[in-house]
C-alpha cells in the first residue's frame, strides 16, 4: 500500500519476536499494541504493509524475509517513508557491525530507524555511542550465552555422556532424589534396539542392501534416518566431542552400552564408502574337476550331483553322480565339463549385437551421470537450507535456556538430516566417478570367450561366472543341459539378436528358458 503524501510523518512499524521476549510480556501482539499507541500519541501515519511481524531469530538481516521486504519497500518508495520504528534495539538486531551498516543505509535514504523505548537522537554527535551500547549489550549477552552453551556441551561430551536426545535404539533416562531433583542423566536400550542391531549386522555381511535390511528388520524407521544411523559412532559406544577452542572434533568412550561391535561398524562404513568387498570363500574345498557339482541336478530325483575320484585300470578317474542314488546317473567328469563348456558357448550372441549394446550403455551412462549431478545439486541445496535452520535453532537455544531440551531435540533432528543428506551425496559422488568403458570392454570380451573361461579359468572364477549366468539349477541327463532361467540381461541380448536378424519368437517360447543344448536362431555356437 502506498504511503500517504501529506504533512504527516509516515512510519513503518516492525515487530520481531523470540521466546525470551514473550516470557517478558513483549510478544508480537504486545509490541504492535505499544507501537500503534506510540504512533497515535505522536500523530504519525502508519504505512500498513502486508506483513510487518517477523518470527525469525536469524543472525543476519538477509535471513529475515519480513525485514528484507520492508527494506525493499523503503528503497522503492523514496521520500515517502520517514521512520522505521520498533520496540527496542535488540528487536532490530543483536549484531553491532551489521546494525550499523543498515542504520547508515537508512539514514542516507532519509529514513530514521528508532526504538520507542530506547530512543536515539540522530541529530546528536553521540548517537553511534548509544547505538553501540544498546545493540552491543544484546550482542554481548548472545556471546555469553553461546559460550556457556558450548562449554556445557563440550564438558558433558568429554565425560562420555549423551548431551542430546539419544538416537533410535536408545532412550534418555534420569535418576531423581526424594525431592524430585535430577541426580544423574543416562541412556539405555529402547524396545527397538534388538531389531536395529539385527539390521546393522545383516547389512554388514554385504549380502543385502541397507534399505532391504531396514525394511526387513525395522520398517518403522525412515530410509533417510536409517542411513544416518549407519554412520553414527554412538552405536559402538562412542560420543562425538564437537570442536572447541581450537581442539578438533574427536571421539571418546561413552558411558552407554554399545549396540554393535566396532568390527561390524567398520564393515558397514566400508560398504557405504563403496570399498571393495573381500573375496568370498568357498564353503569347503572343491575338486577342480568337479566344479559343476554346485549347479547340476539329477533329472530323475532332482537332487544335486556330487562326485568323487576313484582308482582303476592303473589310473585315477573322476565321476559326477547323483547324491541321492548313484544309479540314477554316473558320468565321467571330463565329458560333463567339456559338454557344459560347449553348452555355455552356445549362449554367445553375435559380436555386432554386443558392440551395439556397448555403445547404448555408454550413452546411458553419460545420461545417468547428468541425472546424478542434478540430484547432487538438489541435495546440496537441501543441506544449505538445513544448515540455516540449524543456525536459527542455535540462536533460539542461546536466547532461551528454559526450553533447552526442546531445542536440543530439534537441533539433533536437523543435524541428523544434514548427515543423511551428506551420506547420500557421498554415495552419488562415488557412483559418478567410475569410467564405464574399460568395464564394458572387459564384459564383452568375457561374454565372447565364455566357453574358454569355463575350461581354463581358476576354480573360484568358474564358480562365480556360472553363478552370475544361471539363476536356477541346471538339469543334466547325461547328454543335455536344461534350465528354467538364466541371467535376464543375457536373455534380453539373445532376444534382440534374434529380432535384429529377422527371427520371431516361437509361440509359447519363454524369454527366460533355454531348454537344451541346441542354440536358438541367431545364437552362434561357440565351438563352430
Amino acid at each position: 500500500m502506498k504511503a500517504k503524501v501529506n504533512n504527516q510523518t509516515n512510519v513503518i512499524i516492525y515487530c520481531r519476536v523470540s521466546t525470551d521476549e514473550q516470557r517478558k510480556g513483549t510478544s508480537v501482539e504486545v509490541q504492535e499494541e505499544r507501537l500503534r499507541g506510540y504512533c497515535k500519541y505522536k500523530g504519525y501515519n502508519i504505512i500498513e504493509l502486508p506483513n510487518f511481524k517477523e518470527d525469525e531469530s536469524a543472525k543476519t538481516f538477509k535471513k529475515r524475509p519480513v525485514m528484507q521486504s520492508i527494506l525493499s519497500y523503503i528503497k522503492s518508495h523514496k521520500k515517502e517513508v520517514n521512520k522505521l520504528l520498533f520496540l527496542r534495539w535488540n528487536r532490530f538486531s543483536r549484531d553491532l557491525p551489521q546494525a550499523t551498516n543498515v542504520v547508515n543505509d537508512l539514514l542516507s535514504m532519509g529514513v530514521e530507524p528508532n526504538a520507542i523505548e530506547e530512543e536515539i537522537n540522530f541529530n546528536s554527535a553521540n548517537w553511534p555511542m548509544l547505538l553501540g551500547v544498546y545493540i552491543g549489550q544484546a550482542q554481548g549477552d548472545n556471546i555469553s550465552r553461546s559460550k556457556a552453551t558450548k562449554d556445557g556441551i563440550y564438558g558433558t561430551a568429554s565425560q562420555g555422556k549423551c548431551y542430546n536426545k539419544a538416537p533410535r535404539g536408545y532412550k534418555n533416562k534420569h535418576r531423581v532424589d526424594n525431592n524430585g531433583m535430577v541426580l544423574e542423566k543416562y541412556v539405555e536400550f529402547s524396545e527397538e534396539a534388538n531389531s536395529i542391531r539385527k539390521a546393522f549386522e545383516e547389512f554388514a555381511k554385504g549380502t543385502i542392501s541397507a534399505d532391504y535390511a531396514r525394511r526387513r528388520y525395522c520398517p518403522q524407521i525412515a530410509e533417510s534416518t536409517f542411513l544416518g544411523m549407519l554412520r553414527n559412532p554412538f552405536y559402538i559406544g562412542k560420543i562425538k566431542v564437537p570442536e572447541y577452542n581450537g581442539i578438533s572434533s574427536h571421539l571418546v568412550d561413552g558411558r552407554h552400552e554399545p549396540l554393535i561391535s566396532e568390527d561390524t561398524f567398520q564393515r558397514i562404513q566400508d560398504l557405504l564408502d563403496g570399498k571393495k568387498k573381500s573375496k568370498p570363500k568357498l564353503s569347503k574345498p572343491t575338486n577342480p574337476d568337479l566344479f559343476l557339482r554346485k549347479f547340476l541336478v539329477c533329472p530323475i530325483c532332482g537332487h544335486s550331483l556330487t562326485g568323487a575320484t576313484s582308482r582303476g585300470n592303473g589310473g585315477k578317474y573322476t565321476y559326477y553322480n547323483c547324491c541321492h542314488d548313484a544309479k540314477h546317473i554316473r558320468k565321467r567328469a571330463e565329458e560333463v565339463n567339456e559338454g557344459f563348456a560347449k553348452y555355455v558357448g552356445a549362449l554367445k550372441p553375435s559380436i555386432e549385437v554386443l558392440n551395439l549394446y556397448k555403445e547404448v550403455l555408454k550413452d546411458l551412462h553419460v545420461d545417468s551421470k547428468r541425472e546424478i549431478q542434478a540430484e547432487i545439486n538438489k541435495l546440496n541445496k537441501e543441506v544449505t537450507a538445513k544448515q540455516s535452520q540449524i543456525e536459527s535453532v542455535e540462536d533460539m537455544l542461546i536466547m532461551d535456556k528454559s526450553h533447552s531440551n526442546r531445542y536440543n531435540r530439534i537441533l539433533e533432528r536437523y543435524e541428523k538430516e544434514v548427515s543423511e543428506l551428506q551420506t547420500r551425496i557421498s554415495t552419488l559422488e562415488l557412483s559418478k566417478r567410475g569410467n564405464i568403458e574399460p568395464k564394458l570392454s572387459y564384459a564383452i570380451m568375457l561374454i565372447n570367450n565364455i566357453d574358454s573361461y569355463i575350461r581354463d579359468a581358476p576354480l573360484e572364477t568358474k564358480i562365480k561366472l556360472i553363478g552370475s549366468i544361471f539363476d536356477d539349477k541346471i538339469e543334466y541327463d547325461g547328454e543335455k543341459y536344461r534350465t528354467n532361467s538364466y541371467n535376464k540381461v543375457l536373455d534380453l541380448i539373445f532376444q534382440q539378436t534374434n529380432e535384429l536378424r529377422g527371427k520371431k519368437k516361437e509361440k509359447g517360447e519363454r524369454n527366460t528358458s533355454f531348454s537344451n543344448s541346441v542354440p536358438r536362431p541367431g545364437v552362434e555356437p561357440g565351438w563352430k
